[in-house]
């Protein structure tokens, strides 16, 4: 499964970049993330449980749970993330921030997974990429945005 999401935000780099990245602070700002736990701080990153709900129903939904280790290079305006714990053990997601000449802002949210489970790979891109990592990764994206895009301009 190899799948992205994109979404242009307007909005300062920098600003969409910390919101991003303050993984810790997620549960506060999207109503989707039940908690994030930062488990240990490592050079160049750090080992952080995460927690999320798949809605169907208005808050209703199938709950989710991971550990990542998340390794942000705000240089490059990228955050990378490996799941080392949980059903997506192995998945490698990366945020990419690409600034465009017009002055336009695209956020890239990209999910790369190979498990070795006996299912077709139509299966697993429906289920787990378009059902489970889009639905959540499109939510975290539009409300990550908006936040962004409502912060105080910088002069």
């Amino acid at each position: 499964m190899d799948t992205a999401i994109t979404r242009e935000v307007r909005a300062d780099p920098a600003v969409v970049f910390a919101l991003a990245a303050a993984v810790e602070d997620w549960p506060r700002l999207l109503p989707h993330y039940r908690w994030v736990r930062v488990l240990a701080e490592r050079p160049g990153g750090r080992l952080v449980e995460m927690a999320a709900r798949r809605d169907l129903l208005g808050r209703l939904g199938i709950p989710l749970w991971w550990r990542s280790i998340q390794s942000p290079d705000p240089l490059r305006r990228t955050i990378r993330f490996e799941h080392v714990a949980g059903i997506t053990r192995g998945m490698q997601v990366e945020w990419q921030l690409l600034q465009h000449d017009d002055g336009r802002l695209t956020v890239r949210i990209r999910h790369v997974f190979r498990p070795h489970w006996p299912v077709p790979d139509w299966l697993l891109e429906r289920v787990v990429g378009q059902f489970f990592v889009n639905a959540v990764a499109a939510r975290t994206l539009r409300h990550i945005g908006r936040l962004a895009e409502q912060a105080p301009k910088r002069a």
